[in-house]
């Protein structure tokens, strides 16, 4: 979708485990990105968040990203995650240096704020998102004091509104419906927050994170709510971005095509995601 209604992805492109199911057997792990954007235009950036690339690895990126991809890269967790934004600025600046090479593609940058992150902080927040100025940006928030719909939620909605700042809207409802002894769902369940959905919409750029159940089709009821969200999104002018997980993300891209699929059904016209350019001996075995 080169010039795509809304955007939709993955939390990564670099899982072995795609293997057979979205890359070929004997992908290597340097080709992953460019058989990933074959399929989806967009992706998390969870990576930046625990580490900075290095620099010869955003040129390669720059390389192989289509002029349509967007990559939502996420500030480090030392910037977001060890005190006082103010006091990240410069490190902060030296991450979008890092990053220029892919320009537009950069879009729009994550700040993930953490469960410490009150709402008597959000002087720093807006600090931070003024010295960004002209960069487009959504924020994460994760304290229970956002979600409450008192003082300190319409503030920071006030605050992101009037800065064109959109809130990332994280659904991890269809997660924390599994009951299960997977470890995989236990792990997801103990570090993903649980908090109320706020399917925001307060830019032309809304961000939605799906976490869902490893039963693709319990997660049905969920999709159908966030499809008819997304498609109202869409019809109204704007271009959402919608990333699903799974527990392990074994199963991502099938719930993104199967998001992908529903949304077709309400949007008609909408193309299908095409499949990743693979070798014969894929072919053969049947799995295109």
């Amino acid at each position: 979708m080169p010039d795509p209604p809304y955007y939709i992805g993955c939390p990564s492109w670099s899982e072995n485990a795609w293997r057979q199911s979205l890359y070929p057997q004997d992908a290597r792990p340097g080709d992953m990105l460019e058989l990933y954007t074959q399929v989806f235009n967009a992706v998390e950036g969870n990576t930046t968040f625990y580490a900075r690339p290095k620099d010869t690895t955003v040129q390669r990126w720059a390389q192989v990203m289509p002029e349509h991809f967007r990559f939502t890269a996420k500030f480090p967790g030392d910037i977001s995650h060890a005190g006082d934004l103010r006091e990240h600025l410069t490190a902060a600046e030296d991450f979008l240096q890092l990053l220029a090479p892919l320009g537009a593609r950069v879009q729009p940058l994550w700040l993930q704020l953490p469960a410490s992150f009150t709402p008597n902080r959000v002087g720093e927040l807006a600090t931070f998102i003024d010295a960004l100025e002209g960069r487009a940006l959504a924020v994460e928030v994760r304290n229970m004091g956002f979600f409450d719909k008192g003082e300190g939620e319409r503030i920071l909605n006030r605050l992101l509104l009037d800065r064109g700042v959109e809130r990332i809207c994280l659904d991890s409802r269809p997660l924390f419906s599994c009951t299960s002894r997977d470890p995989a769902v236990l792990l997801a369940q103990s570090k993903k927050p649980k908090v109320p959905v706020r399917p925001a919409a307060l830019t032309d750029f809304p961000q939605v994170r799906f976490i869902g159940r490893p039963e693709l089709e319990a997660n049905d009821r969920f999709i159908e709510q966030w499809a008819q969200k997304v498609a109202g999104w869409i019809e109204e002018g704007r271009t959402p971005y919608v990333f699903l997980h799974t527990p392990d993300n074994i199963q991502a891209p099938d719930l993104a095509r199967r998001f992908h699929q529903r949304l077709m059904t309400l949007l008609p016209g909408l193309p299908k995601l095409p499949a990743p350019e693979r070798g014969p001996e894929v072919e053969q075995l049947g799995l295109l």
